[in-house]
């Protein structure tokens, strides 16, 4: 059984998380290089898998948390099962779409359940934009925006280990049975194992041209359409940044462009294939100018020459250490955009899980 990367299990893929949320930072306003760090922090939440102390030869040190898991096996939950990474940052609780002082009925797990653009993302969202004047404030965004999308991918699906994430009886868009995904399914699933986020249905809910559908782990028949849903949440992290620029978390904002959403919404269909080759299609078509916006270059290195993290803290290879000791410091890393994303996430992190969740009834750590 070969390992999946996290980007295909807790999150819509590149081509979105990177791609499309430049594109809408770009048609929301934002010019080529602050869309650039938002973009690439939306991206990196999925990359960024190490954490620890990192040493510097002065004695400064620097302490930095992770946002998704490394090269993972769907059978291995030791490692899945960590709600410091799925719950705020891949699966965040909907509240059963319900404002804060009301309970959804059922259980305590139909508040953890995601919920597309629910009151507590929306609340989230606030709070970012309430958060501009901050040194990394746009990676904030770029963060936000990442778990923003995801409640639409992940939505009907908890990020804890519950029998609501089961899924069989998998159908394609026509209702007819999914013979391939079935089969690579047989044997994930050992012993008594229940399922965490949207395991059992593999990367279905964060591929943007599917449409399909599946039996969840009550019984109920869920019918997904991911190119409707992927556009709705373009749409709407638009508008989110519309008003991260205007500065006001009410400001009217019209959102995506009708030619130009109509234009993502025809790549949603069109662009098939691994999540690499279409995040290569879209920067394709970005370079060839076919957003309003104009032509534009637009890449993103994950890890290695030429990434964030090693502009911050020189050429380095890094083995499974959680304490990282560097030959030098350069006071430019306390302006590095590594850095600031890093502050970014540990910003998000504790809103959402002090904050936020308490004010609808939900503690998760």
């Amino acid at each position: 059984m070969l390992p999946y990367a996290a980007s295909q299990t807790g999150s819509m893929q590149i081509d979105f998380h990177h791609g499309v949320t430049y594109v809408c930072a770009r048609l929301a306003g934002f010019e080529h290089l602050d869309a650039s760090i938002v973009a690439h922090s939306a991206q990196y939440v999925d990359d960024s898998t190490q954490a620890g102390l990192i040493r510097f030869d002065n004695g400064a040190m620097f302490d930095r948390m992770s946002s998704a898991h490394k090269m993972l096996d769907y059978r291995n939950f030791r490692e899945l099962a960590n709600y410091k990474v799925w719950i705020p940052f891949h699966f965040l609780p909907g509240n059963g779409g319900l404002p804060v002082g009301q309970d959804p009925p059922g259980a305590f797990i139909e508040k953890l359940i995601c919920r597309p653009n629910s009151p507590v993302a929306q609340a989230m969202v606030q709070e970012c934009l309430e958060q501009r004047y901050r040194s990394y404030g746009l990676h904030r965004l770029g963060i936000t925006m990442h778990v923003f999308a995801d409640t639409w991918a992940h939505q009907g699906f908890a990020g804890v280990s519950h029998e609501i994430n089961g899924a069989r009886e998998l159908v394609d868009g026509d209702g007819r049975p999914d013979q391939s995904l079935m089969n690579r399914l047989k044997g994930f699933f050992i012993g008594g194992a229940l399922p965490l986020g949207h395991g059992t249905v593999l990367s279905n809910p964060d591929r943007p041209y599917l449409r399909w559908g599946y039996t969840n782990g009550r019984g109920e028949k869920i019918s997904r359409d991911n190119p409707r849903d992927f556009l709705t949440a373009a749409d709407e992290m638009c508008r989110a940044m519309q008003r991260y620029i205007e500065g006001d978390p009410d400001a009217p904002a019209p959102g995506l462009p009708e030619a130009d959403k109509a234009k993502i919404a025809a790549l949603f269909e069109t662009t098939m294939g691994e999540a690499t080759h279409r995040h290569r299609q879209w920067m394709a078509h970005i370079a060839q100018g076919d957003f309003s916006f104009g032509p534009a270059e637009v890449s993103y290195v994950a890890n290695g020459l030429g990434s964030w993290k090693q502009k911050a803290l020189g050429l380095i290879r890094e083995g499974d250490r959680k304490d990282l000791r560097l030959a030098s410091y350069s006071p430019a890393f306390l302006t590095s955009n590594w850095k600031f994303f890093h502050d970014a996430l540990r910003a998000h992190h504790f809103y959402v899980i002090h904050d936020l969740l308490p004010q609808y009834g939900i503690c998760v750590a």
